[in-house]
C-alpha cells in the first residue's frame, strides 16, 4: 500500500527524550505500509506544558513556532493523543485574539492526526500483520478518548495482531494520575488514581499493558516497578511493529 501524502512526524517530547523506540517503531510501521515520511529535526515541544500551567505567553511562543515548522506539511502524525489534542484544540484559544495566527493554527490542526487514528480513521488500515503472542490490555488516555474522541481505532489495531490475547480491564478510561504536573503538584492524589488503575490492569492477568501516551505508561509503568509486578508497558506502536 502506498500513501500519496507523505507523512510528517510529531514526536511527542518524552519520545523523543525517554523512549525513542517508539518512534522508532512507528517509522517501521509507515515504512511496512510504503508511505513516505519526513521529521523536521527543529520541531521542539508544542507548547502542552506551559499551557497545562497557566503560562500562555509561553505555551505562545511554542506554539507559533510548532506551526512555522509544521505548517508546510501535508500530513502531521503523533504518537501521542494528548499533544495531538494540544494543537486541535488549545492553540485555537491561544491565539483567539489573533486573526493570521488563528487562522494558521486551525489549518494546521485539520491536518494533524493521532498514530491510530491515522492509520484505521484516513488510510483504512486496521491489520499491518503484527505477531505478538502475550496477554494484553489496553488503558485509554485522557486526551486521547475524551480530546479528540479516539477510543476503537486502537482496539481495531489490537484485535487484529495474530497471537495477541485481548482482554478488557475494568474502567479502561479511568485516569491513571499521571496529568504531566499534576502528578508533581498532587503526588498523593496522582498516587491513589495510579493504585486503582494497576489494579485494574492487574485484575486482567495480562502481561502487557497498551496505550497511546507515554505519559500514562511511564506512569503507570512506575507504580508496577514500585510494587515489584513483571507486567510491561507498550506503546501500541511497538505492538504493531512486532
Amino acid at each position: 500500500m502506498t500513501s500519496h501524502k507523505t507523512v510528517t512526524l510529531f514526536i511527542q517530547c518524552l519520545v523523543d527524550t525517554i523512549y525513542p523506540e517508539v518512534a522508532e517503531a512507528m517509522v517501521r510501521v509507515f515504512r511496512q505500509l510504503g508511505i513516505s515520511l519526513t521529521c523536521p529535526t527543529d520541531q521542539t515541544c508544542c507548547g502542552q506544558p506551559a499551557f497545562n500551567s497557566g503560562y500562555r505567553r509561553q505555551a505562545r511562543f511554542a506554539a507559533k513556532h510548532f506551526i512555522e515548522v509544521f505548517e508546510d506539511s501535508e500530513i502531521i502524525v503523533c504518537p501521542s493523543g494528548s499533544c495531538v489534542n494540544m494543537v486541535r484544540h488549545h492553540y485555537a484559544e491561544l491565539f483567539e485574539n489573533n486573526s493570521q495566527w488563528l487562522r494558521r493554527a486551525q489549518d494546521l490542526a485539520n491536518r494533524t492526526y493521532e498514530f491510530s487514528e491515522y492509520l484505521v480513521d484516513v488510510l483504512g488500515v486496521d491489520e499491518l500483520g503484527a505477531r505478538f503472542e502475550s496477554r494484553v490490555t489496553y488503558h485509554d488516555s485522557c486526551h486521547l478518548l475524551r480530546g479528540i474522541g479516539v477510543r476503537e481505532q486502537p482496539r481495531k489495531l489490537l484485535h487484529k495482531v495474530s497471537g495477541a490475547d485481548f482482554i478488557e480491564m475494568h474502567d479502561s478510561d479511568y485516569c491513571c494520575g499521571f496529568g504531566g504536573s499534576f502528578a508533581v503538584k498532587y503526588s498523593d492524589i496522582s498516587n491513589a488514581m495510579v493504585t486503582d488503575k494497576v489494579k485494574n490492569i492487574m485484575d486482567t492477568g495480562a502481561d502487557v499493558v497498551v496505550s497511546c501516551d507515554m505519559g500514562c505508561l511511564m506512569n503507570i509503568q512506575g507504580k508496577l516497578s514500585r510494587i515489584g509486578s513483571d507486567i510491561k508497558v507498550m506503546h501500541l506502536a511497538q505492538i504493531l511493529a512486532c
